[in-house]
């Protein structure tokens, strides 16, 4: 039987929201193991000079507990 722990992390980007989770996956990778899967709970974005400056993510990892 496996055991699954979920963590909740942001992460941003200057390009988009797919560039903000593989940031936020990728920077997760390197201390967590055993990642399953991501849940994209929120996205958001900041505006500077009427453009968007920010994408940001708000997710969930999960990962099997060893």
């Amino acid at each position: 039987m496996a055991v699954a722990k979920v963590i909740e992390i942001t992460s941003a980007s200057k390009k988009s929201f797919e560039d903000a989770i593989q940031i936020g996956i990728s920077r997760a990778s390197e201390t967590v193991r055993g990642i399953e899967s991501v849940w994209i709970q929120e996205q958001k974005a900041t505006v500077k000079d009427n453009k968007i400056d920010e994408y940001r993510v708000n997710m969930k990892v999960t990962f099997i507990l060893g």
